[in-house]
């Protein structure tokens, strides 16, 4: 997957639509360089003309050296010999003028592939995205928003791709959580499951400024009934191919929907809260998907509105439900005041207690540790480790 590091969030897409599918972008030569340490097989680097030249030229020395397969491409409003012979210097494989010719960098990356093909040879394992499905037998726990914050989370601030998929098909909220207004949504791929790829899918998706794409939920619930599991499964698995993951929202119940998205699922996050009602349903919803061997050994517990007043203890819902909670969120006025504000706690206050759990969630299902800005990064906890990497497996392994 090309990255593109371009901070002028206007010239983004039109640098994307020359790019190859699933081409990502980020705003900072710091999330370039996390984007490269979760993807060693990256090929190409696109240096937009945003960047200073000094500081492009000095990554691409850097990258010539470091990581010789990987290429340079120099994108710029305008550029003459001096910048053109500096730019060869510091190990840049192609210049291109902005605007000039759409074709130009669409031939430069092009031409990186081949490179990178003839180096490094076309074969390899295949790398493919995990699928995080985020569940809670009932409703009104906070599940959309952990499923917003946790796919935030997992972007790392650009350094991975994440799409954060609507299934809750009949009143999804995730567009109006994050105040995103798409002119598409899955409802624009019904009957196409013998179609269905990532290049059609990028047209169907909605862009968050936080490195985060979103496929909404249709706009009527009428549209639920046309949305079939095949269709479901088929876009899943299309989304695999250009994220490295995929956070799927389902509705509070085992409808269609939600057991097809189970069904594909890598990891799988159990939502509860400290209620009676809740944990019962909790602790039938965790014995059937026993029963359907669903997410066995790659499930996380979030308990929301973690608050200790209501007299049922941490360790008492992990002796009910007979598995350790994995992160805990309180209740606190600043989650609700962010998610109507459209700017979720994740990224309106990084440093914040519930942001931190939400971190902490997203290192549980990396395996790996993730960390607010400006937070130094722990240590991943030894349990975690079953889930790193972005392979997929089988949801029994």
């Amino acid at each position: 997957m090309p990255v593109i590091v371009e901070a002028d969030s206007a010239s983004v897409p039109v640098l994307l639509a020359a790019m190859p599918t699933g081409s990502h972008s980020v705003a900072s030569v710091d999330r370039m360089y996390a984007w490269l340490d979760q993807h060693p097989d990256e090929y190409v680097v696109v240096l937009g003309p945003s960047l200073s030249l000094d500081t492009a030229l000095e990554c691409a020395e850097e990258l010539r050296i470091k990581r010789p397969t990987t290429s340079v491409v120099l994108v710029r409003e305008q550029f003459d010999t001096d910048v053109l012979a500096r730019s060869m210097h510091a190990g840049v494989r192609d210049v291109v003028v902005a605007d000039s010719d759409d074709k130009a960098l669409t031939k430069a990356v092009e031409r990186a592939h081949q490179l990178y093909q003839a180096l490094r040879g076309p074969g390899g394992a295949r790398q493919l995205g995990r699928i995080v499905t985020v569940f809670s037998p009932k409703g009104g726990v906070g599940k959309t928003t952990s499923s917003v914050n946790l796919a935030l989370a997992l972007t790392d601030r650009g350094a991975r791709k994440v799409c954060l998929v609507d299934l809750d098909l009949a009143f999804g909220d995730i567009a109006i959580t994050m105040q995103l207004f798409p002119t598409h949504s899955i409802e624009q791929a019904v009957g196409s499951e013998d179609s269905v790829d990532l290049a059609m899918l990028e047209g169907l998706l909605t862009r968050h400024e936080d490195s985060l794409t979103v496929l909404a939920a249709p706009a009527h619930p009428d549209v639920r009934e046309r949305i079939t599991p095949l269709l479901i499964s088929r876009i899943l698995r299309a989304l695999r191919d250009g994220f490295d993951y995929i956070v799927v929202d389902t509705s509070p119940s085992f409808d269609d929907a939600t057991l097809t998205a189970l069904d594909e699922t890598d990891e799988c996050v159990v939502i509860a809260t400290l209620d009676v009602p809740t944990l019962k349903n909790v602790k039938v919803a965790l014995e059937t998907m026993d029963m359907l061997s669903i997410a066995r050994g790659h499930r996380h517990l979030l308990l929301n509105r973690a608050d200790d007043e209501v007299g049922i203890s941490v360790e008492k819902v992990e002796s009910i439900l007979g598995m350790p909670v994995t992160s805990q969120v309180a209740t606190a006025v600043d989650i609700a005041a962010a998610t109507n504000s459209g700017t979720p706690i994740v990224s309106h206050k990084p440093q914040h207690p519930a942001s931190q759990a939400y971190f902490h969630l997203a290192s549980s299902v990396t395996g790996e540790p993730v960390s607010a800005p400006g937070t130094a990064v722990p240590e991943a906890a030894p349990d975690t480790a079953r889930s790193r990497g972005f392979f997929r497996r089988g949801r029994n392994s």
